[in-house]
């Protein structure tokens, strides 16, 4: 019989129950803490990816973050394209590697087929989720790649997860492979934890949702992009003489706002710091310049509506036609009409018996007049080149013209119309004021139109650039007259690109291309009369923008002026009628 004496008290025997029982409640304790972290952690990790829009790191963040989460060592990121799943995002703690995404490391391993035999295209193909505790002792799949890969570079794949990423359609987009799972307090590697695969399907949900947003808003963007090119494309294809003009501005713009970050990154040395003062740690993002990118390309929206003769308006009397044709026929007429006169008066002189030396002096008289409608006609043809001023003698001479009339066929008619006349008289240019009214309107068209555009948070002073390039800092310009620091610094650089871009352009048919040493002395006087912003001038020679524009647009250098529709030739004049 056994001793009663040998067994352990009661006492004894609860007290070890209730360490038992303390030690199950501990570890449930944990557990559901750690589940509680995890859970809360998976929603953080979905707020943090739902908020990012750039595709490239947004992928890294899926792999970083999957890693994080389930202790991984290693992991990689496929994207289902061209019926294989392409690599986007390899990592590996342990050799320290980054490839793909914006490491600037290009993954140069052929993409995967969709076959069956391989794990992650398995996965792709049926959207099942694999977890294989030890890849060297798994069969249904081909491990012939993982293990060349540690054949190579000496790692040793062990453990392994494979998720397909399925959107809000279930399609599965891609795949995202975790490798080698880490034992928090050893170091050691594991298989992946069951309570991981859950957490891990919920995690490439999230991260496929948010891939299909990211390129949903990457499409926008190329949409409104291609959107905005060709809509700047249109306008400077209207005429066949500013083709250019606005990817011209926008380059310039985007190099003037990258030569300002590189003074902060030290690129210039030889501009003294005094100088760098005016911009310093003044830096464009990303963001920024492509904000500055859409404000140059919609910087002569509004011109889509100014008529194309006004535009290329070469000639004072240019509308779809020169109209000096015109006038040069008229002259021809009055000219004919004047010799017809003295036809009918050498007759009736004949008749009457006046001396030849009565007709003669009659004559000389008519072909005086007749000279002298030449040489208006001549004077009135140079006129209508335009140039940059017509004194007070030119334009009282050609209303003297406009006021005289001729008659035929009963009717009397002036040698010039009001039109005409008006258009003859313009003292600087081409264009009258109202047509010059009417260019300049084309800025106050591009805001307004600019204004019905919901631009994004990101694109929203685009607007407010665009429509600030043809002011001056001495509040001289328009629409709005700003001045000073009311002109945002950017509207400033487009206001600079815009005067010079105009200046050296060498297909406008109303001037010639200027050379760039002769601009640059025209912009340095708009400097000193407070039209232009000096610091930005400065930095636009002094950091060779001029060479930087040429290599972007060589043809520009080259290239001539397209040819202008030949004007129709003028009627030939009446040849003098013989004397008798």
């Amino acid at each position: 019989m056994p001793d009663n004496n040998d067994q352990p008290p009661a006492s004894w025997k609860d007290k070890r129950l209730e360490s038992l029982l303390g030690s199950v409640q501990d570890e449930i304790s944990q557990y559901a803490s750690r589940l509680t972290s995890q859970i809360s952690r998976l929603s953080e990790i979905g707020i943090a990816l739902s908020s990012q829009h750039d595709l490239d790191i947004l992928l890294e963040m899926i792999v970083e973050e999957a890693r994080l989460f389930t202790l991984a060592d290693a992991g990689t990121l496929y994207i289902l394209e061209n019926n294989s799943l392409q690599f986007k995002i390899l990592q590996n703690d342990t050799f320290r590697v980054r490839m793909g995404g914006t490491s600037g490391q290009e993954i140069k391993l052929p993409p995967v087929p969709l076959s069956k035999s391989n794990v992650s295209a398995y996965a792709a193909i049926t959207g099942e989720t694999v977890n294989i505790p030890d890849v060297y002792n798994a069969d249904g799949f081909d491990f012939t790649g993982p293990r060349k890969y540690d054949e190579a570079t000496g790692y040793k794949s062990t453990s392994m997860i494979v998720v397909p990423m399925l959107n809000l359609e279930g399609d599965v987009i891609g795949v995202l492979q975790l490798l080698n799972a880490k034992d928090p307090r050893t170091n050691k590697v594991v298989p992946f934890a069951e309570e991981f695969v859950s957490l891990t399907k919920s995690l490439a949900s999230q991260a496929a949702v948010a891939i299909t947003n990211a390129r949903l808003f990457r499409d926008m963007e190329n949409l409104f992009d291609s959107f905005v090119n060709v809509m700047a494309t249109a306008i400077d294809e209207r005429s066949p003489y500013t083709g250019g003009h606005i990817k011209k501005v926008a380059a310039l713009g985007l190099l003037m706002c990258e030569a300002i970050n590189d003074l902060n990154d030290g690129k210039y040395p030889e501009i003294k710091a005094s100088y760098l003062e005016r911009f310093k740690n003044r830096r464009f993002s990303k963001d920024q310049l492509k904000e500055m990118k859409i404000a140059g390309w919609m910087h002569d929206l509004g011109k889509i509506t100014t008529p194309v003769h006004i535009v290329d308006k070469s000639m004072k009397l240019e509308t779809i036609i020169d109209r000096i044709e015109l006038v040069k026929q008229r002259f021809q007429a009055i000219i004919a009409v004047e010799q017809n006169k003295w036809l009918e008066r050498k007759i009736s002189m004949l008749e009457s018996g006046n001396s030849p030396r009565e007709i003669t002096a009659a004559e000389a008289a008519v072909e005086e007049r007749i000279a002298k409608i030449r040489d208006d006609l001549r004077f009135l043809t140079s006129a209508n080149k335009g140039g940059e001023f017509m004194d007070d003698g030119a334009v009282n001479r050609v209303r003297e013209i406009a006021s005289q009339r001729y008659y035929f066929e009963g009717v009397e008619t002036p040698y010039l119309t009001e039109s005409e006349a008006e258009n003859l008289v313009i003292r600087k240019g081409t264009l009258l004021e109202s047509e010059r009214k009417l260019m300049q309107d084309h800025i106050v068209l591009t805001i307004r139109m600019l204004e019905k555009i919901p631009f994004t948070k990101k694109l929203a002073n685009v607007t407010r650039f665009a429509g600030a390039h043809h002011e001056s800092l001495n509040g001289t310009g328009y629409p709005n007259h700003l001045k000073g620091d009311e002109i945002p610094l950017e509207g400033r650089i487009l206001a600079l690109v815009d005067f010079y871009e105009a200046l050296t352009a060498y297909d406008r048919p109303y001037k010639k291309s200027i050379p760039v040493d002769k601009v640059y002395e025209i912009m340095k006087m708009e400097v000193e009369r407070g039209k232009l912003d000096g610091d930005l001038f400065d930095l636009f020679v002094k950091t060779g923008i001029h060479e930087k524009l040429q290599k972007m647009f060589p043809s520009a250098n080259v290239q001539q002026p397209p040819p202008r529709q030949p004007t129709p030739a003028p009627v030939a004049e009446p040849s003098a009628a013989p004397k008798k």
